[in-house]
């Protein structure tokens, strides 16, 4: 294992992984708000986060994309809401801005054991 092979460096990549993917859709329900028909989109991030977990460093996370049921729809079969989508855009900030510091400790520690042992 080297250095920069570390449990705590997968679990933050896969993290941010889904992360990334999770945004994403986050971002195309608050562009669809106006398409009639668009049925809010995402991720079970818990299950989605177990799943990528128990797969072998390096590979790929593909998170499985469902419609979001319960959500009150228009007349126009969209039920998209602005509110929760914002909301859950800055939940999401706020846990990957946890991640990128949690990435940060992990090669100050890295580095400073590096120049220990030089």
């Amino acid at each position: 294992m080297s250095a920069m092979d570390t449990p705590q460096l997968h679990l933050i990549e896969k993290f941010l992984d889904l992360a990334t993917a999770r945004q994403s859709l986050l971002v195309s329900n608050i562009a669809n708000v106006d398409t009639p028909g668009y049925r809010t989109q995402d991720i079970d991030f818990h299950s989605e986060m177990m799943h990528a977990l128990s797969q072998l460093p390096g590979m790929p996370v593909l998170a499985v994309v469902r419609d979001v049921p319960g959500l009150l729809s228009r007349p126009d079969g969209n039920n998209v809401s602005v509110d929760r989508e914002g909301l859950l855009l800055a939940e999401l900030q706020l846990k990957y801005q946890a991640a990128a510091q949690a990435i940060r400790a992990e090669f100050s520690l890295i580095r400073s054991v590096v120049s220990d042992t030089t």
